[in-house]
């Protein structure tokens, strides 16, 4: 059977330690890097250009004339998984903010004109077909390496990248720990090397490095006597309070806790007048109340943090520190 465009990816599950191998069998574990997911696919006919689709299925090769140029690297018949990154070459880095854009480009001539300075990068860490033949039900150890020989016999190089893995835990904690400090590498996939590839199901883990820090809880959302989301923030060098995110849902405990410390806010509040949204990127609104921007709570984040500052993901509460002023917390960074 052929595979056709789209392919639902198969998708991890967050989870906060590696499963046991008891559990999965022996492991595989690769970077996880913070960009889109995409499917890759070459035409039957060598030189016929790729179809590049994202996770929800919507086609965005065009937005990316520098992967259709590379397309002539890659065999016919490949269907290729894998994570779609931009480097910025103003701050030598990987830049999800670059990759929005490149995203958003319309027409013949600005994504072109994005290429040069945000260049794409395709890092792929699976191989769904191979020759016009899909390799679904193969195990996932055999599928790897039919993609490491790929890199070697067709001698693919950017915008092409083999996405690095190891079987040794220490390795993966090592790059848990370290690699992480690296703008736009924000965890580890664990992986089952027996494991069929299962398009749309949740059948690998991921582990993404956490950081414990605190801010100011500037509102809410709920009732002031039972929040639901904390909504924070940090003051800048100008004294200014400025959203960095927001919380996960609190659970009860924690709920009573900080609804029995909140203040109701005063006229004068920073955040008065402005718009919140369910979640990064959405265009939901989101109904909150204002509260004393004094309260400081200690807070659990990823890595995922835009060009503004903002914290991609919900943050998780994990305490309040009464024992803190809000003038205490560390300053605004973007």
């Amino acid at each position: 059977m052929t595979l056709q465009p789209p392919v639902a990816p198969m998708l991890a599950q967050a989870v906060e330690s590696v499963p046991g191998p008891s559990v999965q069998g022996e492991l595989a574990f690769e970077r996880k890097f913070d960009g889109c997911r995409a499917v890759l696919f070459t035409s039957a006919g060598a030189g016929d250009g790729l179809v590049l689709h994202t996770r929800r299925g919507a086609q965005i090769q065009s937005r990316f004339p520098d992967l259709v140029a590379g397309a002539r690297q890659l065999p016919p018949g490949l269907v290729l998984d894998g994570e779609l990154v931009v480097w910025d070459a103003g701050t030598r880095s990987l830049s999800f903010a670059g990759l929005q854009q490149r995203t958003a480009a319309r027409g013949r001539t600005a994504p072109r004109g994005l290429a040069p300075s945000l260049p794409a990068f395709f890092i792929a860490f699976d191989l769904l077909q191979q020759d016009g033949t899909e390799l679904l039900r193969h195990p996932y150890r055999q599928r790897r390496l039919r993609l490491e020989r790929l890199f070697v016999d067709h001698g693919l190089s950017a915008p092409w990248t083999l996405c690095p893995m190891t079987t040794d835990l220490v390795e993966a904690e090592e790059w848990l720990e370290a690699a992480t400090d690296l703008t736009g590498v924000e965890g580890i996939v664990v992986k089952a090397m027996d494991q069929p590839y299962q398009p749309g199901r949740k059948g690998w883990y991921k582990l993404r490095r956490r950081d414990t820090t605190e801010a100011v809880i500037g509102a809410i959302t709920g009732s002031p006597a039972r929040p639901r989301l904390l909504l924070l923030g940090r003051r800048d060098p100008q004294g200014r309070l400025l959203p960095i995110g927001r919380t996960a849902p609190l659970r009860a405990e924690d709920a009573r806790l900080v609804g029995g410390n909140l203040r109701p806010a005063a006229d004068d509040h920073p955040w008065a007048g402005m718009r919140f949204t369910s979640a990064w990127g959405s265009p939901e609104p989101l109904t909150v109340t204002l509260v004393d921007p004094e309260l400081v709570a200690e807070i659990s984040t990823d890595t995922a943090v835009d060009l503004s500052g903002l914290h991609r993901h919900p943050a998780r509460f994990k305490r309040l520190r009464l024992d803190m002023a809000a003038a205490d917390v560390a300053p605004f960074a973007a």
